[in-house]
């Protein structure tokens, strides 16, 4: 069977238009002796990590200061009734207050998620931090804690 046709719209190429391109692309078209350390490099075969690593996760700015602020606990003590006893322990707040820097965004939301944990485990009667802070034990503090920056966490913020 020809499949070939009479006419064709195709302009016929210009073979020595077509050698001048690929010289100009390419203008010494032979290789150069391999040396044996380009060879050996060819041999060996790439070196390829086994596992890549993990995505990086940013931490959220509320994730950030209520995890500082419970480090903040570890290392200096938890208080109640002060938010600043004479050795150095603070309060809940206080370890906020301490983690944030200042009364920012993420200090105020890393507050509301906090007391919001502390409702969700220990009811919903209590207004502030201080007050729920001052009437409970430092394991029942701590739990609310970790759980609120599990939420953070959780919520990416």
């Amino acid at each position: 069977m020809n499949t070939r046709t009479q006419k064709t719209d195709f302009t016929p190429v210009d073979q020595d238009l077509y050698a001048k391109a690929f010289q100009l692309l390419d203008p010494d078209p032979t290789p150069e002796p391999a040396t044996p350390a380009a060879l050996a490099a060819l041999a060996a075969p790439a070196q390829v990590p086994l596992t890549t690593a993990a995505p990086v996760r940013l931490t959220g700015p509320v994730e950030k200061t209520l995890t500082d602020a419970l480090t903040f606990l570890d290392t200096h003590g938890w208080a109640r009734h002060s938010l600043v006893h004479p050795e150095g322990a603070r309060c809940s707040i206080g370890a906020l207050r301490a983690a944030a820097g200042s009364r920012n965004t993420a200090y105020r939301d890393a507050g509301n998620l906090l007391l919001d944990e502390a409702r969700r485990q220990h009811g919903k009667k209590w207004q502030t931090i201080p007050s729920w802070n001052d009437t409970h034990t430092g394991a029942q503090v701590r739990s609310v804690w970790e759980a609120a920056i599990r939420r953070a966490h959780h919520l990416n913020i």
